[in-house]
């Protein structure tokens, strides 16, 4: 900070220092806070230039005299923490045994082992606690450590921790590789393992937790939110870039607890650079309280009598890869390499032995440093808190393990680096009992008297019993009453309305049910005008904790824009993956608060799955319930937009997600059926698989909307099809099967094919053509599974059943989306779509240049037919002239337009 200006009174400087020194010395250094936050204050309202510091000096945040005092028994904590140590690097070593060989991760627990058992015994509260219980996402690779607690505790057997990574094979005793809650539904609550979506969903669930709270649903007052981050995790874009709404929204409740081991998978985070003031700098410009956990007690008396400051530029300047080497090396290289490059540090050390030098311990193994921080960032009011903790990958596993770029990878021990590792735990396991079988050293448990073991109980007791715990019993859920879905079958007599419209209207009907609306969530990214929802904003309004403190610029008109921190709308701004984030917290209440919402996520286009993919397999792991509305669909309904918006495949990349029912509804009244059937299903009482997610797909092309027909197939409309429109006259026999916006086509074609062609066509809706190859593939595994016993029918079979003629299958998507059911249709099949890049252009334009419209599904008909000898063989080349296929501009598919 200094070295850009000239000292031009150094006596006058060594002045100041002294007032300083004295004012730490006599006072402390809260109060010496206090004067320099004046000064500072004082210098910028003079306009004095003072840098932001953005990163501290490689020490300790919170200074020695304003330490918490830790208030445990840190013998006993120590004790059974070195059990839990033990027992999880056993549980991995056990299952790479020969025979099994399924692999694992030891050293990041090794590692992390402090940072969270001061949590477990003094931070984190179970469900059972008066002030509700806390949710932490626990670093993935740190899951052998809460299995090795949970065996402690009695909630897991030796048998539960040798079934680690055998999920099939051990069914009933298995224990999934990461959080994993679909997996372990009584265990995890929130599925982690890198990618940047534990932090980004830690964020979202801090702010679903004041979204409750402020809307009167439940008190989450008293509720934290941990997650529990590596280092090299938070190069992930999505761990740092949603950072701002943490500290916009002041979430206090919020804690980041980074491992900083300094260590990737392969090797160094920042080997030439210091990754801790790299994020410091960050989170602090981000809004954020910084708490950093540099260096044990062990130091603390060297810093004390490091006067002049050479220990702490040592510390600045000393780069990771460094730091790392020095704990892959011996007390003697740490003295010679670190301490030996001033004559002042090598003197601080002079009177230690070289096993003290590598005693010194990193802030992330010292039980009061950690707590201390904790206990200060629970206290922080206003602002989210990031917790970064130095720590060593591996530790206590020896040499051959600790700070090592290969430990991540190891995952087995020595029968040599298990007695190493027992003495050093002090396990009390003999000799005899490793050399018995190196591929079984057994686990150890002291017994429930034992005091610590007592003492260890008493403890999650005192905090609500254990975490990690997932429950899934919640509050009763009134269904909304049958009248709420009227508007939906009533069609939109001569007006145009496009199916997005059509939803829209429904969800403002299902937000007016008085026992059920408040549940419903609606989460849309910047783009509520564009679907129509500006609807919402007066009555529902958008939900902000802070409210509005600005006059809205459209406060006179009917739809002004309304923020209220009672909103139920959230507007999570241009944000796709922040709004899946939403999505996923509101999904999932029902079992982290007991609270049941109804998360209605609308996006943009393609801007849902193919951006977003990995955070709704997170949603789906997470048991997720909710709706997905992908509105303006399609591949050439946005056609104004171009190739960006053109979305010929989410259908595809949804069906990859097995939590995920993909819907492609024509008409609003096959909205209304999907919907209330969702409803049912994921809070109906008769329903047995409650935790899935509907993905509906709505166009922005107006059409006037039919009402609901007499005698409706609404099983075929959940199941995925139905005959929508007979044929009106007797002919040569054909069959169209369309879905979403290309059933109007399909009508359009159903008359041309009879008044040009004498062909008689039948339409079907196909509402799902995902769900419709589930079902085929279900009935397949069936008859496979089932040798000799009568085979069960797929759902579209039996309905094509007596359908004669060849098939013509159309979608606005990608020909492999209606390609999906080809084998389980005995008709001759082809498919038209939307294959390839979009493009800007009229709708009627795109269509004929995809040869998916009226007149291609007319032609592709005709030549089916001829093949067969049922229409003349000319036909087809008639036809295609006749309709000017190959001419882009003949197109008539479609009403104008195609922008947003």
């Amino acid at each position: 900070m200094t070295n850009q200006l000239p000292d031009r009174d150094p006596e006058e400087t060594a002045e100041w220092v002294e007032s300083l020194d004295a004012l730490i010395r006599e006072q402390g250094t809260e109060r010496a806070q206090y004067i320099m936050r004046s000064l500072l204050q004082r210098a910028g309202a003079q306009s004095v230039g003072v840098p932001m510091v953005t990163t501290t000096d490689y020490v300790n945040t919170i200074p020695v005299d304003q330490e918490a005092a830790f208030p445990g028994n840190e013998e006993f904590e120590r004790r059974y923490r070195a059990y839990m140590r033990w027992n999880a690097a056993v549980m991995v070593h056990r299952a790479q045994r020969p025979d099994i060989g399924v692999g694992g991760h030891i050293s990041t627990y090794a590692g992390a082992a402090t940072l969270y058992e001061v949590g477990f015994n003094h931070f984190f509260r179970g469900k059972d606690h008066p002030g509700g219980g806390d949710q932490v996402f626990f670093q993935g690779h740190a899951s052998p450590g809460m299995y090795a607690r949970a065996f402690m505790e009695g909630r897991l057997s030796e048998e539960d921790l040798d079934g680690f990574r055998q999920e099939k094979s051990r069914e009933g005793h298995a224990l999934s590789s990461y959080p994993h809650p679909r997996l372990m539904p009584q265990f995890w609550e929130f599925p982690t393992v890198s990618m940047g979506i534990g932090p980004m969903n830690a964020i979202y669930q801090a702010q679903n937790n004041r979204y409750l709270h402020n809307r009167g649903l439940k008190d989450t007052s008293d509720q934290q939110v941990w997650a529990f981050l590596g280092d090299g995790e938070m190069d992930e874009p999505e761990s740092r870039g949603l950072l701002q709404l943490a500290a916009n929204e002041n979430l206090d409740n919020l804690n980041f607890v980074i491992n900083c081991n300094l260590q990737r998978l392969d090797g160094p985070v920042r080997g030439n650079g210091k990754i801790m003031q790299e994020l410091e700098a960050f989170f602090r410009g981000a809004g954020w309280n910084v708490i950093k956990v540099v260096w044990g007690r062990e130091w603390d008396d060297l810093l004390t009598r490091d006067t002049d400051g050479s220990l702490v530029k040592i510390m600045n300047e000393t780069v990771d890869g460094d730091y790392q080497t020095y704990k892959a090396e011996s007390g003697g290289f740490v003295r010679e390499h670190f301490f030996g490059k001033t004559p002042q540090t090598k003197d601080l050390v002079a009177d230690l032995t070289d096993d003290q030098i590598w005693n010194l311990k990193r802030g992330g193994h010292d039980y009061r440093k950690v707590y201390a921080a904790y206990k200060a960032a629970t206290e922080f009011k206003g602002k989210p808190t990031v917790i970064l903790a130095h720590t060593v990958k591996g530790y206590g596993l020896g040499p051959r393990f600790e700070g090592r770029n290969a430990t991540h990878q190891m995952k087995k021990l020595t029968v040599e680096d298990l007695k190493d590792f027992r003495d050093y735990l002090r396990i009390p396991i003999s000799d005899e009992q490793l050399d018995a079988d190196p591929y079984r050293p057994p686990y150890y448990h002291p017994g429930f008297d034992a005091p610590e073991i007592a003492y260890l109980l008493e403890r999650r007791s005192a905090l609500g019993g254990p975490v990690p715990e997932r429950r899934g019993g919640h509050q009763a859920v009134d269904l909304p009453d049958a009248k709420s879905y009227e508007v939906a079958k009533r069609g939109s007599g001569k007006q145009m309305a496009a199916t997005t419209m059509s939803f829209v209207r429904l969800l403002k009907d299902l937000l007016r049910d008085k026992k059920f609306g408040n549940r419903i969530v609606p989460i849309v990214p910047d783009e509520s005008r564009t679907f129509g929802m500006d609807a919402f904003f007066p009555t529902a309004k958008i939900y902000n904790p802070k409210g509005q403190n600005y006059l809205s610029v459209d406060r006179d008109l009917v739809l002004a824009y309304k923020e209220s921190p009672a909103g139920q709308l959230i507007h999570p701004g241009i944000n796709e993956a922040g709004a899946v984030a939403a999505f996923t917290a509101a999904g999932t209440s029902y079992a982290t608060h007991g609270v049941p919402l109804v998360p209605v996520y609308v996006f943009y286009s393609m801007f849902g799955f193919q951006r977003t993919g990995d955070a709704f397999w997170a949603a789906g792991d997470q048991m997720n319930r909710g709706f997905i509305i992908g509105a303006t669909a399609g591949r050439t309904t946005l056609t104004g937009e171009g190739l960006q918006h053109a979305d010929g495949h989410s259908p595809l990349l949804a069906s990859t997600n097995p939590a995920v029912l993909t819907y492609d509804p024509a008409y609003g009244y096959e909205i209304g059926h999907i919907v209330r059937s969702g409803l049912e299903r994921m809070y109906g009482a008769d329903s047995t698989d409650k935790n899935v997610m509907y993905y509906l797909t709505v166009y922005n092309e107006p059409i006037i909307q039919p009402a609901e027909p007499e005698n409706l197939d609404v099983e075929g409309v959940i199941k995925g099809i139905y005959l929508l429109a007979p044929a009106k006259i007797d002919g040569p026999r054909t069959q169209i099967l369309a879905s979403g916006v290309s059933v109007p086509w399909a009508i359009e074609a159903q008359r041309v094919l009879a008044d040009d062609w004498n062909v008689s066509a039948d339409v079907w809706s196909v509402t799902s053509w995902n769900e419709l190859r589930r079902d085929g593939l279900a009935a397949e595994e069936e008859a496979f599974l089932n040798p000799g016993q009568p085979a069960r029918v797929p759902f579209v079979t039996q309905q094509l059943e007596g359908a004669t003629g060849p098939i013509v299958a159309v979608s606005d998507y990608m020909k492999a989306v209606p390609d999906q059911i080809r084998q389980f249709v005995p008709n001759e099949y082809a498919t038209l779509g939307a294959d390839g890049f979009g493009f800007s252009d009229t709708r009627a334009a795109a269509r004929r240049f995809f040869k998916n419209d009226t007149h291609s599904i007319v032609v592709k008909v005709l030549q089916m037919l001829a093949a067969r000898g049922d229409v003349e063989e000319g036909a087809p080349s008639y036809a295609m002239d006749r309709y000017k296929l190959l001419d882009v501009n003949a197109g008539t598919t479609g009403g104008a337009g195609g922008d947003a």
